[in-house]
């Protein structure tokens, strides 16, 4: 009997960020794919709610809060989660904060410090600890939350922006450097999703219709909209898949005469 190319039974995986949004609906699917998830987030609001859907479904789930801008804190999240289920074969950095909304050059220099520490800098220190795992184990997977952002510069959202170009590069770094170790890297380029860290603006009219008369779907996405490429990226399936990142965007990004 051949084994499913997406099934993720005997994996265990960490979805950051993942009390609500693009996060939850990831850490769902994974697990509604076999894998056993670790889930994060700095607040606790939701993160609970959403291990016990995954358990009332027949998963398993732990919750843990934790700040990932802070490398103490994250330290002890990968150590609680080796201690509860052994390894981690699957990293999604899907953290982020957005503390700046205006001109790049009237943002503060502490929110500067703040986006680069939780959108960077948390990711980075995630795979410093959870990358030494995976080689023991024979390989793994890590996936990115980038944003279509990171490819062209969102309006009024320089600092955001410029953190998640620095995640894409980070992510081809990566995958360059860890081909080897069978671990493969990639990442995910959202567009506009409805979701509450996105809400400043998709809740503004003006906005939002604007976005969705670009976007040949016509809508903005559901976060359960990101789900489904996570899955792949987190499979066999993507196996030989490394360095990439991947637009989910209802074709905005698809240039048009």
């Amino acid at each position: 009997m051949t084994t499913p190319v997406f099934d993720l039974s005997g994996k265990t995986a960490l979805v950051t960020g993942a009390s609500r949004g693009i996060g939850r609906a990831i850490a769902l699917a994974l697990a509604a794919a076999g894998a056993q998830v670790a889930i994060t987030s700095r607040k606790p609001a939701g993160l609970f709610e959403t291990a016990d859907e995954i358990q009332a479904s027949g998963g398993r789930a732990l919750a843990i809060n934790a700040h990932n801008g802070n490398r103490e804190q994250i330290a002890s999240l990968v150590d609680q989660i080796v201690s509860q289920f052994g390894t981690i074969d699957i990293l999604v950095n899907n953290a982020a904060t957005n503390p700046h909304f205006g001109p790049l050059l009237e943002a503060e220099d502490s929110m500067w410090a703040k986006t680069i520490e939780v959108n960077v800098m948390g990711n980075v220190w995630l795979c410093q600890r959870i990358v030494p795992l995976m080689r023991a184990s024979g390989g793994g997977k890590i996936i990115n939350v980038a944003s279509v952002n990171g490819l062209r510069p969102g309006r009024w959202q320089g600092v955001y922006s410029a953190t998640k170009a620095a995640v894409i590069n980070l992510t081809q770094t990566l995958a360059v450097e860890l081909a080897p170790d069978n671990i493969q890297v990639n990442a995910i380029a959202p567009g506009l999703v409805e979701t509450k860290f996105a809400s400043a603006i998709w809740e503004n009219d003006v906005l939002r219709d604007a976005v969705v008369g670009r976007t040949p779907a016509n809508r903005i996405g559901q976060p359960e909209d990101i789900a489904g490429i996570a899955v792949y990226l987190a499979s066999q399936a993507s196996a030989f898949t490394t360095g990439q990142t991947f637009i989910v965007d209802g074709g905005l990004s698809v240039p048009m005469l």
